[in-house]
């Protein structure tokens, strides 16, 4: 009943189409007034903005799914099954291609940097080893890397979210101390 494009740009929107409703649901507790209503409206005013800055965020980790494999996010995990060894990059040099498939603990984790490889970008997960796992940003199931990554201590989850939009052939978005 809905056309395939709305209901793509509205299932893409639904957390920040949410958290406006939380806000006006908020709104509609202080039209209400009274000492009691007027205070909680506000609140969840407040939590729905808060909700609405996080999908906002959300929304630009968000891609179309273009690359081959999926990332998969499950207690401090974060698995990237590669489609296969064909699709992987070509190794610098010449020599063969390096698969992209691993998995990397948040706990190991030391460094993330966003490279651009041959047009595509790419998260770059470096651990204490010194083992680095590149998953593509649209792959399937990347988007689940933004709450992965908020978990980080000192991340800056602004940079993070504005880094996919720079032209930089490297970025270094953080590093544990």
């Amino acid at each position: 009943m809905i056309r395939p494009e709305i209901s793509a740009v509205l299932s893409r929107w639904r957390e920040v189409i949410a958290a406006g409703g939380v806000c006006v649901f908020g709104l509609w507790l202080i039209w209400l007034g009274g000492w009691f209503l007027m205070p909680l409206g506000a609140l969840v005013i407040a939590i729905g903005l808060g909700w609405a800055v996080i999908g906002w965020r959300r929304l630009r980790f968000a891609r179309a799914i273009s690359a081959p494999g999926l990332v998969d996010v499950v207690e401090g995990r974060i698995s990237y099954f590669a489609a296969s060894r064909a699709q992987a990059l070509p190794a610098p040099g010449g020599g063969a291609p390096q698969g992209l498939g691993g998995e990397v603990a948040l706990r190991e984790l030391v460094e993330i940097r966003l490279l651009r490889l041959s047009g595509r970008q790419y998260w770059r997960l470096r651990t204490r080893e010194g083992e680095a796992i590149m998953i593509p940003l649209d792959a399937a199931g990347a988007e689940a890397l933004y709450d992965a990554f908020a978990s980080l201590p000192g991340i800056d989850m602004g940079e993070l979210s504005a880094a996919p939009g720079r032209a930089l052939a490297m970025q270094a978005l953080w590093r544990r101390k």
